[in-house]
């Protein structure tokens, strides 16, 4: 069992591929520590029961869900994959005859607030898109232009890969820069104990080797590219001259531990 370490694995999970027992553990003592700001703190979870496989969603944020669009290379392709990939084809068809009917897509698909938010993001140098009425990220987005401050306050998202952790923040000012707002997750001594405990790797790595990046938007699947980030600057700073869909997703990242990110012009 790759969570507990001791019992024989009886299980695979379909998602992550993670070998998992079905041992119960008891009496689990949780120990959420921050050295740094030599603060312990102990949550005595009595009479508690947990799964391993289930402690390991909760570790990974992982749904046990087999993901049905992974790749799967031609010498591997079997009859199995056909009938999941038809039986796919299927509930796409399904969903989206049901998206048809629904009476909210028929309704018209901008605002007057929505298209105020456009022009003004326009003015300051970024091409910011929006989506269809239904889509989750159109629910999701908080943005707001407050007129007599003249300034964005913008739904954010952080995501740090290498945790898989993402958090979300809501009417974060234009003029706050990228350190600031990253302080309260991955700074030694102004990050909450929990917080600091989940993104511990990020915590204990020197700050010059934290890059911030964020998505390339419109460009081709097997061509994904990020933009490296200024955390000196402001968001605003750092958003110009930059296509954002809804609001912006910072991917927080160690230099030495990504692979797959690839920088734009490196």
């Amino acid at each position: 069992c790759e969570t507990c370490s001791e019992e024989e694995a009886k299980y695979r999970c379909p998602r992550c591929m993670k070998y998992s027992c079905r041992y119960l553990i008891s009496n689990l003592n949780c120990y959420v520590s921050c050295a740094e700001r030599g603060i312990l703190m102990v949550l005595y979870l009595c009479h508690f029961s947990l799964l391993c496989v289930k402690k390991h969603k909760l570790a990974l944020s992982c749904n046990g869900i087999r993901d049905k669009t992974s790749f799967i290379s031609v010498n591997e392709f079997t009859d199995l994959n056909l009938l999941s990939d038809y039986r796919f084809l299927e509930d796409v068809g399904r969903t989206a005859d049901a998206a048809a009917r629904d009476l909210s897509m028929h309704r018209p698909t901008t605002n007057k607030f929505i298209n105020y938010l456009r022009n003004r993001a326009r003015r300051h140098n970024i091409n910011l898109k929006t989506l269809p009425i239904g889509f989750t990220k159109r629910r999701e987005n908080s943005t707001i232009f407050n007129k007599k401050e003249q300034k964005f306050y913008w739904h954010l998202k952080l995501v740090f890969p290498h945790c898989h952790a993402e958090y979300t923040l809501k009417r974060v000012p234009e003029d706050k820069t990228l350190t600031d707002i990253l302080k309260p997750y991955i700074d030694p001594v102004e990050s909450d104990p929990v917080v600091c405990q989940r993104l511990k790797v990020y915590t204990m790595s020197p700050q010059s080797d934290v890059q911030i990046l964020m998505k390339i938007e419109n460009r081709k699947q097997n061509s994904i590219r990020y933009n490296e980030l200024d955390a000196s600057r402001s968001l605003l700073e750092n958003l110009k001259n930059k296509v954002i869909i809804e609001y912006p997703t910072l991917f927080v990242v160690l230099k030495k531990l990504k692979k797959d990110m690839v920088v734009l012009g490196q």
